[in-house]
């Protein structure tokens, strides 16, 4: 009964391909084609972060010591880190996430489990919804993510890894037991080198071994991680999607394909397409939240970006239209190439005039 019940989710796990080697050859073209690694310099104490798929068939790894890298793959490019950057993106890529769905579980600035059981978009498909995830990451970043769907939380992990980079693996319910029986034990995180030794020791390859085999056999040389093994090989896994963030706005926004420069253009946009489709997205958040603010934000031809916030609680198209007025009147004159509309959420129903302040 508890596996038919896990059976009835979709979740996905995104995973961005060689992350931040990939800012990094995305803001420096030039690097393209080339073994590249984002870490410390060469000296003793310099360590790889991570490297682009170029320089792993060099031998060269994550974690890895730079001198190591560099004597595997001497004609590496070691470039410093901007984290700053990367956790600009990766809210880049929150932001496309919550497009879907708010059960949204980071493990990392580029990867995250997805809980989309409830998502009717594309008719509730987690297959489309996944691709249509990958392609808006691309759209927004330039930078590829792979996918893996699965009905349980250990599966997906393991399904985006099956098709990497810039790859998508299906693990549908009907083919849970199937993909575990051939599944190598390597594959399913928390088995790592010792594990996977003491499992080989005792003949223990694959999920089809362990599911022939015996629970306490594995509790016995794994102690209480022998538990967990055994239900995930057999098709088990209880945990849910966890969030502890509240989301706190919901907004959209449409870049032009050519700059605009009159304001009732960029007016009559915002009134008939930017704020009905804000509204769509956010009825069913406001079926238990209150509204605390309305916001617009313009980006003028030159990137320079600007934010128009009031305090306010309700959807309401003359005050969208004064912050827009003068949002753009920062501009003085430029032409605009962005423009979004956004409201924040209260954190809940009853707030205090107190708690608006933290916005």
């Amino acid at each position: 009964m508890v596996e038919e019940d896990h059976r009835q989710k979709k979740l996905i796990h995104v995973d961005m391909d060689a992350f931040y080697v990939s800012v990094e050859i995305r803001d420096n073209p030039e690097l393209k084609g080339l073994p590249v690694a984002v870490g410390g310099k060469s000296d003793r104490r310099g360590v790889i972060a991570t490297c682009n798929y170029e320089a792993r068939k060099f031998g060269v790894r994550s974690a890895m010591a730079t001198a190591n890298a560099l004597r595997e793959c001497p004609h590496l490019v070691i470039v410093p880190g901007r984290m700053n950057v990367y956790k600009e993106v990766s809210q880049q890529i929150r932001e496309i996430f919550e497009r879907y769905t708010d059960l949204i579980e980071p493990l990392s600035l580029d990867e995250a489990y997805l809980d989309v059981t409830e998502c009717d978009i594309l008719h509730g498909s987690a297959t489309l919804i996944a691709q249509e995830i990958r392609q808006e990451i691309f759209n927004k970043t330039g930078l590829t993510a792979s996918a893996g769907v699965a009905p349980v939380k250990f599966l997906a992990k393991v399904a985006s890894d099956e098709n990497k980079p810039n790859g998508q693996f299906v693990i549908t319910p009907d083919d849970v037991i199937p993909f575990i029986e051939k599944m190598s034990l390597k594959k399913i995180s928390g088995v790592g080198k010792v594990t996977l030794k003491k499992l080989n020791d005792i003949g223990l390859y694959t999920g089809q071994d362990i599911r022939n085999s015996n629970e306490m056999l594995l509790v016995n040389n794994l102690g209480n991680y022998g538990h967990v093994l055994w239900k995930r090989c057999q098709g088990i896994d209880e945990r849910n999607v966890e969030t502890t963030r509240v989301r706190k706005s919901v907004g959209v926004e449409r870049t032009f394909s050519e700059d605009i420069s009159e304001y009732a253009d960029l007016k009559a946009l915002m009134i008939e397409k930017l704020i009905p489709e804000l509204m769509a997205r956010s009825k069913k958040h406001l079926e238990t939240r209150t509204i605390s603010k309305l916001g617009v934000k313009v980006k003028f031809n030159d990137f320079v970006q600007t934010t128009k916030e009031l305090k306010h609680s309700s959807m309401d198209e003359g005050i969208f239209d004064a912050l827009l007025d003068e949002a753009v009147h920062r501009g003085q004159g430029k032409a605009i190439r962005l423009l979004g509309v956004h409201i924040g959420l209260n954190e809940t129903s009853d707030d205090s005039v107190d708690q608006l302040e933290l916005f």
